[in-house]
């Protein structure tokens, strides 16, 4: 694994959700980091079949624009009754006419699958979130980090925190929703500490522990 000696990072997204988990994240390590939003960076088209393809899409786009080491993450839901759909294809559910983004749409259109099929018990609604770290760098160097996290889908939707389809998913060994849980409860994992809950949280500790971001903490 090469380590990542920058100090300064492109988190290479424009979903405010997620930029805000790995600023959080990322934040006991002393990066200065900068967003492909707040940069004016366009989004690139993820034409890729799996997370690790969508993410470093992402991840070289922003390293090209800027010449900087670039971390990008690429995550969805996967539904077991549903053949894992909708995969790497969860964003694009929520996606309106017009281009604009309503999950609570996609967290119905789940719904109504589940329904179609009659999944009802907990044993028939398994599903898990997946989530695929991308880092780049200006030579065209990556490297990848997977977290996934076991759960059940719960409806009615639960609780206002969190983003995309976190108020229906209920994660193994807990009675609240991510979209219950603070950030602090939903991450579950800081430096020093050996559990993580959430899989970006997973994905991230990956990426601390190999030694990429170790040289960096303060």
């Amino acid at each position: 694994m090469r380590r990542l000696t920058e100090k300064k990072l492109v988190v290479a997204s424009h979903n405010e959700g997620k930029i805000r988990e790995i600023a959080e994240l990322i934040e006991p390590f002393g990066f200065e980091i900068v967003t492909a939003k707040s940069l004016g960076l366009p989004e690139p088209k993820e034409t890729g079949t799996t997370f690790e393809e969508n993410a470093a899409l992402k991840a070289l786009s922003a390293t090209k624009a800027t010449g900087l080491p670039a971390l990008s993450d690429d995550s969805g839901l996967m539904v077991d009754a549903l053949g894992g759909e909708p995969g790497v294809y969860t964003a694009d559910w929520a996606e309106r006419p017009d281009g604009s983004r309503d999950f609570m749409m996609a967290m119905e259109k789940v719904e109504a699958l589940l329904s179609e099929k009659g999944a009802t018990s907990p044993e028939e609604r398994r599903a898990r979130f997946v989530s695929t770290l991308c880092l780049s760098w200006p030579d065209g160097h990556v490297e990848f980090f997977r977290g996934e996290v076991e759960g059940t889908l719960v409806w009615p939707p639960r609780g206002n925190d969190g983003f995309g389809y976190d108020p229906v998913f209920l994660p193994d060994g807990h009675s609240r929703t991510f979209g219950e849980m603070t950030a602090t409860e939903k991450h579950g994992w800081v430096p020093g500490q050996a559990e993580a809950l959430s899989h970006r949280a997973r994905a991230f500790k990956l990426f601390a522990e190999t030694g990429l971001a170790e040289r960096n903490a303060s």
